[in-house]
């Protein structure tokens, strides 16, 4: 590999250099394929050999539990039992698949697999036992599966469980590789958006560490401007050592013009320059006073998986394979490919367990590094990010400025104004160049900031209007994208416009309903926490007891509602002590899994209310640890009732689909017990203090 430079020999056997300068990347980003699913494709998911069956999950395993429920999907269609179907996860080598985004897996793939299943199924019993099954549609009544049969509905033990439990190797972060070495990329202390590199440092005294293998100059492609120094060593406890001894000198550019991320984003000085440039809903609401008038501002947020990001790469044999847990890696084999001047069929990249995804690992950081080291020293390399580049590298939950207004009459909301500043979700910064990302602002607007805003209630006149700005530090896809910051600004101004009405605000949204499965939702969530014969407020000794409601729809298939009772102490600290949520995503392939969807969706929620901020030093991120950025704990969850609305709908989306109603609920539960609505976020304990 010319490319990757040279290697010079020094010390006892160890390599004291690797490259002389770094390589210049392309400017033009890699565009991730996303291919639908379909019959055709869905035939290479499931196969048949000496009696078993395998199901190679075309889905990035992430916790969410497809692989289980794809696995009731195999076993009903194939009238197997559990034990017959063994699942793998997918690489490469195999068809494309779509990344694992958008809570599509259930909604998108059961169809397909059922249809390949059922072809399956018929070859098998007809004698067939090898070459390939033609997978001809046939009718949806005619597919065991929607017939509600075999596992469909019912809670198997997990897939993958046991592995789990056991510590077995299905995590990037376990795999080990005969001669594997150690790696790190180094990056400056400053914005990923302000051109970095490395200038000097002292490889003597790096050299001199236990453990130091390499120093590697031409560390792979930059994240944002932020050119890397690479380090490698025999063991992983080197690495630590060896950056410090490395004392490296950078060279940084000046501040981000937008450091100042509050005021770059600040709403109302936006609207004092003109309107908003992208509009969502254009109802034209009339000129007046205005019964509501409410800020509302959400920080940023990381998405803080358990498992920071690894990677092991391993050139060998003209061909670079990397185990990732990445939500997509079609795209990590593309990128790889891209950057390293290799051929796509010289990359391989297998799919791995992925340790908490929420949206957050969908782009490509630590497999390039670990590819640009292994392909220096000829050598398998396991790179995994600390904490502190979790932080400083990732992209984030963009934060957001809301300015909503609403006017009633009679009870009614007639007119609706809101208008949002942010940053980009799905033409995320961490991928797009600001001039390729000037083009999507000019032409297509983001439809990531964008989701949520356009309410699900009939308010009459309605307009919402966003601008997104590039910020110092990059943002993209967070759990739900934009509907949890937007249904936390709307469910709150839509429960001030209850308490302007006089009017409860149950019965509120109901008489703003047209959609019966919303409707369905928000009287069963009323009824199993008994909203109308429990009082919204209440005193208990000097606590102040509170509870809130709010509903949405999510991405216009997946239904939610939720109630939120709260505690709040004399000092103004909250405790939320039951979240009660009622869901409706049409068939229901596993309940338990639908649930634990929700319950992590609910946990979010209460993050985004109580404790989610992402400090900022200078326009770059200053969390190094959760204790800076921290996420709830097991003694801050609060007793949750779930009641799942299982229908005869086709199967939607579930696994971000709380997130439109638990925000708004918290927030409305504490304006409920305090008295004081709640316009910046997190909660800051002083402005609910007695």
């Amino acid at each position: 590999m010319n490319r990757r430079g040279f290697l010079k020999a020094g010390g006892v056997g160890l390599v004291a250099l690797i490259g002389g300068g770094a390589a210049v990347f392309s400017q033009v980003p890699v565009i991730p394929s996303r291919p639908e699913p379909d019959f055709e494709a869905a035939a290479g998911w499931i196969a048949y050999r000496d009696g078993r069956y395998t199901l190679t999950l075309p889905r990035a395993e992430m916790g969410q539990n497809i692989a289980t429920a794809m696995k009731q999907i195999a076993c009903t269609e194939l009238d197997v039992d559990w034990d017959a179907v063994d699942v793998e996860l997918h690489d490469t080598a195999r068809a494309g698949v779509k990344p694992t985004v958008g809570s599509e897996s259930v909604m998108l793939f059961t169809e397909p697999l059922a249809q390949a299943c059922a072809a399956l199924r018929d070859a098998v019993a007809a004698g067939r036992a090898t070459g390939e099954v033609e997978v001809v549609a046939r009718p949806r009544s005619a597919l065991k599966v929607f017939q509600r049969g075999g596992a469909i509905g019912q809670s198997p033990v997990i897939a993958q469980g046991l592995e789990i439990v056991t510590g077995q190797p299905i995590y990037a972060a376990d795999i080990d590789r005969p001669g594997m070495l150690f790696g790190r990329v180094l990056r400056a202390p400053a914005s990923t958006e302000v051109r970095s590199r490395p200038v000097a440092w002292n490889a003597d005294a790096a050299q001199a560490v236990a453990g130091f293998v390499a120093v590697v100059e031409d560390a792979g492609p930059p994240i944002g401007q932020a050119q890397g120094l690479g380090i490698v060593a025999s063991r992983p406890g080197a690495l630590d050592a060896i950056a410090e001894a490395l004392a490296v000198e950078w060279d940084v550019g000046s501040d981000h013009p937008r450091a100042d991320v509050g005021a770059a984003i600040d709403v109302d000085t936006a609207l004092a320059a003109g309107p908003l440039p992208h509009v969502s809903l254009d109802g034209a609401p009339e000129d007046g006073a205005w019964d509501v008038d409410l800020r509302v501002d959400v920080p940023l947020a990381a998405h803080g998986p358990i498992e920071p990001r690894a990677a092991v790469a391993e050139w060998a044999d003209e061909r670079l394979t990397i185990w990732a847990g990445s939500q997509d890696v079609f795209y990590i084999r593309d990128v790889v490919a891209d950057a390293f001047s290799l051929g796509a069929d010289q990359v391989l990249v297998q799919s791995c367990r992925v340790g908490g995804g929420f949206g957050g690992k969908t782009i490509c950081t630590v497999e390039a590094e670990a590819a640009a080291l292994s392909l220096a020293l000829s050598a398998p390399v396991k790179v995994q990010w600390t904490r502190p580049q979790e932080f400083a590298l990732a992209f984030h939950r963009p934060p957001s400025s809301h300015r909503i207004k609403a006017r009633l009459q009679d009870g009614r909301v007639t007119d609706w104004d809101h208008a949002q500043v942010s940053s980009h979700v799905m033409f995320t910064s961490a991928v797009l160049p600001s001039w390729m990302q000037r083009g999507t602002d000019l032409f297509a607007g983001d439809g990531g900031v964008e989701r949520g805003m356009a309410v699900p209630y009939r308010l009459g006149r309605a307009r919402a209007a966003y601008d997104a700005l590039r910020l110092p530090v990059h943002t993209g896809p967070w759990r739900g994208l934009g509907a949890g910051p937007n249904a936390l600004a709307t469910e709150s101004a839509l429960d001030e416009a209850a308490r302007v009405a006089g009017l409860d605000p149950l019965a509120f949204r109901l008489a703003h309903i047209d959609d019966p499965r919303l409707a369905a939702v928000l009287e069963e969530v009323g009824r199993i926490a008994d909203w109308s014969g429990t009082a919204q407020s209440a005193q208990r000794g000097e606590t102040r007891i509170g509870r809130g409601i709010a509903c949405g729809i999510y991405k216009e298939v997946s239904y939610a509602a939720t109630v939120a009772e709260v505690a709040v102490s004399p000092d103004g600290r909250v405790r939320v002590t039951h979240l009660w949520c009622t869901h409706e995503c049409g068939l229901v392939v596993n309940p338990d899994q639908v649930k634990a969807q929700c319950e992590g969706n609910l946990l979010w929620s209460l993050g985004m209310v109580l404790t989610d901020d992402l400090p900022l030093d200078r326009g770059r991120v200053a969390a190094e640890y959760f204790s800076d950025a921290p996420i709830p704990t097991l003694t801050e969850t609060p007793e949750i009732t779930i009641a799942l609305l299982d229908t005869d709908n086709p199967p939607v989306g579930a696994g971000e689909t709380a997130m439109v109603s638990g925000p708004g609920a918290i927030a409305n539960a504490i304006r409920a017990a305090t008295g004081h609505r709640l316009s910046r976020f997190p909660v800051d304990v002083t402005e609910l203090a007695a």
